[in-house]
């Protein structure tokens, strides 16, 4: 098979299920033809699609492990503050003497790769960076000819409460994907048309998937609501925009090696609630004896209903009430709860309390560093002030549950001592599936998986002691001893729980067809094999071997 310069078309949140579905009705025929020439693989992403950071592993080539980052959420057990975190890694192909061309590519730095021309952080989907661009006035120049990115409130959209906001946030992302994809032919073509590899991403099926997946779902307990049909119509045209930027970019390189994927698949969110709020009121509950969350009786009395959610009421913060906390003694100064808290802590803890107050401080290690992010506006960071005094805590996720143990040695304040650390992980084990959905009456938790770090005190700041997978759409839990939790409005309909990932890869000389389960880590092998300059190992992981 002959080199060729490789386009490579990210498709962040597509998921091959309904995307197949609509290619068979006519509404994707790009994407169709693509498939059709294509060799086609189905990508198993594995436990890392629990981690949220797909677009990293791609930019990155580095598996969790590798680069030892599970999550975009890190936490200091000095401090007891968490945060969400950027890129982090120079892109693979840094290393590579290719000419590189990025279009909106998450958590790719470009402080870190000074050969890669583009934009990135224009408009993606949990893009892990700021906008920026190589060469520096490109930004200002694209700007001027295609403007700021025009769907911004919606990237993020929860629109499901209303049928005219959902047909809103499709009509709003579409016209995204129609700007998308006049700007991506333009760099490719116009602008920097000397490429080896052009990576262009779209992240509006993204927000689209997880903000209108009831529209589209028969099975989602949403998916007979009032906005459920705005919702499907509005979910199948920004399929149809991302077609149609499939098909610019397609006959914008006519002479290039295709590969269209995505690392993982979508469907409904089983997260959120769960991971983001009842589980932090869960272990407060066991902590404490007693409830932090309220909710309105006529939501406690009707524990299998979802609570309806106001037109314009933000999720984060209005459908939630709590118990009043109790006084506090007038709080030390900054600057004086940083000395006394860094005259006691042990050496190894120090120095990471130390990295976390220098970038809170803002010393100039911000700007240095990867992108943070403040986490708030989850409900989860109400519970924050207590973790120093829980046995366990829940940390914010934007996914499955990441249970912390407040371990002596390793947390500043810890509580459980190393030799009760399994058997207290078994209890919490027993106590989580003991839960049940009073929805549906089955187990509220699918599987809880233990930390890949198998030394606990070596647990790093993107880990979890326990990860809870949840089972199904919940928006309360119940348990026998600690009561119900919740219910509460559900956020987002749609999450990444879709078995398969993607790829599609036409190339001349390469054969048509189905190929199967591949990891989706041989996403970037292929990509340097195709560029023929990936080495030995790509070679043995190309999707092509």
């Amino acid at each position: 098979m002959a080199r060729s310069r490789v386009l490579a078309i990210g498709l962040d949140g597509l998921e091959p299920t309904l995307a197949e579905r609509l290619m068979d009705a006519g509404e994707m025929p790009a994407l169709a033809e693509l498939r059709r020439r294509s060799a086609r693989f189905r990508l198993d992403h594995g436990p890392a699609q629990r981690t949220g950071l797909a677009w990293e592993h791609v930019a990155s080539g580095l598996s969790p492990d590798e680069g030892r980052r599970w999550a975009a959420v890190e936490f200091d057990p000095a401090t007891y503050r968490a945060w969400q975190e950027g890129a982090r890694f120079t892109p693979w192909w840094d290393r590579l003497e290719k000419r590189v061309v990025v279009f909106d590519a998450p958590y790719v730095d470009l402080r870190r790769a000074p050969k890669t021309r583009g934009i990135v952080g224009w408009g993606a989907h949990d893009p892990g960076i700021s906008a920026s661009a190589r060469p520096a006035k490109l930004l200002e120049e694209f700007e001027g000819r295609f403007g700021p990115y025009p769907a911004a409130p919606w990237t993020y959209g929860v629109p499901w409460a209303s049928p005219s906001r959902s047909r809103t946030m499709g009509e709003a992302l579409s016209h995204a994907l129609s700007v998308r994809s006049s700007a991506a032919r333009w760099l490719a073509t116009e602008r920097l048309p000397d490429w080896d590899l052009f990576l262009a991403v779209e992240g509006e099926a993204h927000g689209a998937v997880e903000g209108l997946w009831h529209g589209l779902d028969p099975g989602h307990p949403l998916h007979r609501h009032a906005s459920a049909e705005a919702a499907g119509e509005a979910l199948t045209e920004v399929h149809r925009g991302v077609d149609r930027m499939v098909a610019e970019l397609s006959s914008a390189a006519p002479d290039a090696t295709i590969v269209a994927f995505t690392m993982g698949g979508m469907g409904p969110n089983h997260s959120d609630v769960p991971s983001m709020l009842l589980l932090s009121e869960l272990l407060y509950r066991r902590a404490f004896g007693r409830p932090l969350l309220q909710v309105p009786p006529e939501w406690a009395a009707a524990p299998a209903a979802f609570p309806p959610l106001g037109d314009s009421e933000d999720w984060s913060h209005a459908s939630f009430q709590w118990v009043p906390m109790p006084a506090r003694a007038p709080a030390a100064s900054a600057s004086e709860r940083w000395r006394r808290i860094g005259r006691r802590l042990p050496r190894p803890v120090r120095d990471a309390y130390r990295r976390t107050r220098d970038v809170l401080a803002g010393d100039g290690s911000r700007r240095r560093g990867p992108v943070r992010l403040d986490l708030a506006w989850q409900p989860a960071a109400r519970y924050q002030p207590y973790w120093s005094r829980m046995p366990a805590f829940a940390l914010p996720s934007f996914y499955d549950g990441r249970i912390r143990i407040n371990l002596k040695g390793r947390e500043r304040c810890g509580m459980v001592a190393p030799s009760d650390f399994e058997p207290f992980c078994r209890e919490l084990e027993t106590m989580l599936r003991e839960c049940r959905n009073p929805r549906t009456g089955e187990p509220a938790v699918e599987e809880i998986e233990r930390a890949s770090t198998k030394d606990p005190m070596a647990l790093n700041g993107s880990e979890a002691d326990l990860l809870v997978i949840w089972r199904g759409v919940s928006c309360a839990i119940e348990h026998p001893r600690l009561g119900l939790i919740g219910p509460v409005p559900l956020r987002r309909t749609g999450g990444h729980t879709g078995r398969y990932g993607m790829a599609y890869v036409q190339a001349p000389g390469l054969e048509p067809g189905d190929r199967g389960v591949r990891s989706a880590f041989d996403v970037v092998p292929t990509l340097a094999s195709l560029l023929g300059d990936g080495g030995p190992a790509a070679l043995a992981k190309s999707l092509l071997s």
